[in-house]
């Protein structure tokens, strides 16, 4: 079954991304979990996502298109990337979810995916 990993973190998480002495050692930690999936064989696919101030937010009400600058939520952690995993069950999904660098600071959500609805 497939799950997807949600990782938030906080303004420091994604200040670190850029630091140039945090950087490496932020990036370094994601690469090496990123190869340990990998390495497994339970990697499906995954992204980083800039931070919640560069997003846009849109909706759709009576037929209008609302567009918001910003984040969704004006929350202490953001969604700050994803790793789509297929393994066996929940269980081994959590596994994989306590070992990614950002549920040291932040937090890690796992969800599972929906198979996806073709319509007809």
């Amino acid at each position: 079954m497939q799950y997807t990993i949600l990782i938030y973190e906080n303004e420091a998480d994604f200040g670190a991304r850029s630091d140039e002495q945090l950087g490496p050692a932020y990036w370094g930690a994601f690469g090496a979990y990123s190869q340990a999936l990998q390495e497994a064989g339970v990697l499906v696919g995954g992204g980083a996502l800039h931070p919640g101030h560069i997003g846009t937010t849109i909706r759709l009400r009576g037929g209008q298109r609302q567009v918001q600058d910003g984040p969704y939520a004006d929350t202490k952690e953001q969604l700050g990337g994803y790793f789509v995993v297929e393994v066996a069950d929940l269980d081994s999904a959590l596994d994989w979810a306590v070992r990614c660098p950002a549920a040291a600071s932040g937090a890690v959500e796992v969800r599972p995916n929906m198979p996806m609805m073709v319509g007809g």
